[in-house]
């Protein structure tokens, strides 16, 4: 091999193992499938220096697009529907699950165990046609692209499953906890919020997502007589309602997907001081997911109100919030919620019907 073609072999070897390297940061860095196409369409037009890609998802008659992601240039166009597959090209590849190669088209059908969809991609007609080793390069790619797109569509699958089931448990929970005692459909999204103006990453907030609709899953345990008291509550019954939280963890500890979910349900009741339960952690021993739900949960008793205790103003409930900065609660969550807050729809949030908790979420 002349020295020449050794370099020009050497620079291709490189610019492959590049494009892998960055499609596996892609795939790692990913968690929902249509996010991943879309940021995998934006790479392929770096990679391979084209202005335009194309990156389809069919059903499973082949004839329809379920998602679709088209960049050119600095544009980028989604259509989020079932679509039918008119482009001729398009419907080449659909039919022979082959590569359609042009002078300035290069299209690569994504096979599983069946056609799952097409990447193509082009160049203007003035530009340096697609060579055999670009066509070779993006079929590698596409093989990652493959795996990463299918273990996403099964892990999404799976977390159907699971909120299924979480909305069965909740479900069940609201039918025997009287609705004074139940949260709103707001909730959830108000403990998100907080997450998101924390900047926890989007693990951490689907589990605080899940936490928040279970974390008083243990209640499910406690004679209705305590749920249902409106005067203060004797020593002994109250020691009954701190057990909620173990009892909630126990009951979930199986389901393996949840587990992260646990300790935010077991500690969401401790307090930043350490006077709280049940185990008397104080600051960063709490978990953060614990930390902001302890803050979401005080807004919410408070605003809302309970059998046992009049609900106050908003404003009053917020400065209650700011005043146990430090002790009841971490001072980060509590900034944090401070400024979410402000954009809450407070009239809706106040005035919501409490029969329709569930079946919004």
């Amino acid at each position: 091999m002349s020295t020449k073609n050794y370099l020009t072999h050497t620079k291709k070897y490189r610019t492959l193992i590049s494009a892998i390297h960055s499609v596996y940061r892609l795939i790692g860095s990913t968690f929902e499938t249509k996010d991943l196409i879309v940021r995998l369409a934006r790479l392929l037009c770096q990679i391979f220096n084209v202005r335009y890609c194309s990156i389809v998802l069919l059903d499973s008659t082949k004839n329809y697009s379920l998602f679709r992601c088209l960049v050119s240039g600095k544009h980028r166009y989604i259509v989020d529907k079932r679509t039918k597959i008119k482009n001729g090209i398009e419907r080449r590849i659909s039919k022979t699950l082959s590569v359609v190669a042009r002078d300035n088209i290069l299209g690569v059908p994504l096979i599983s165990e069946d056609l799952m969809g097409f990447i193509i991609i082009k160049r203007s007609s003035d530009e340096a046609a697609f060579d055999k080793f670009e066509q070779e390069m993006l079929m590698t790619i596409t093989e990652q692209a493959i795996i990463g797109i299918r273990n996403l569509q099964l892990y999404e699958e799976q977390q159907k499953i699971v909120l299924g089931s979480i909305k069965s448990l909740v479900t069940l929970l609201d039918t025997r906890i009287p609705q004074e005692y139940t949260h709103s459909p707001y909730f959830s999204r108000l403990v998100v919020a907080i997450a998101n103006q924390m900047h926890l990453d989007e693990k951490q907030i689907e589990s605080l997502k899940y936490a928040s609709l279970l974390h008083d899953a243990g209640k499910i345990d406690i004679p209705l007589k305590i749920l249902t008291k409106t005067t203060k509550l004797t020593p002994s019954e109250y020691r009954i309602i701190k057990k909620h939280p173990v009892r909630g963890a126990q009951i979930l500890r199986h389901l393996q997907i949840l587990k992260p979910v646990i300790p935010i349900i077991m500690y969401h009741h401790e307090k930043y001081d350490g006077t709280g339960y049940p185990s008397r952690l104080k600051k960063g021993q709490i978990p953060q997911g614990a930390r902001i739900m302890a803050v979401a949960d005080a807004f919410e008793a408070m605003v809302y109100g309970r059998p046992y205790r009049e609900r106050i103003d908003i404003n009053q409930a917020i400065k209650e919030i700011k005043k146990k900065s430090g002790t009841q609660f971490d001072p980060k969550v509590v900034e944090a919620f401070l400024k979410i807050v402000k954009n809450i729809n407070l009239k809706k949030y106040l005035n919501f019907n409490k029969a329709k908790v569930y079946n919004k979420i």
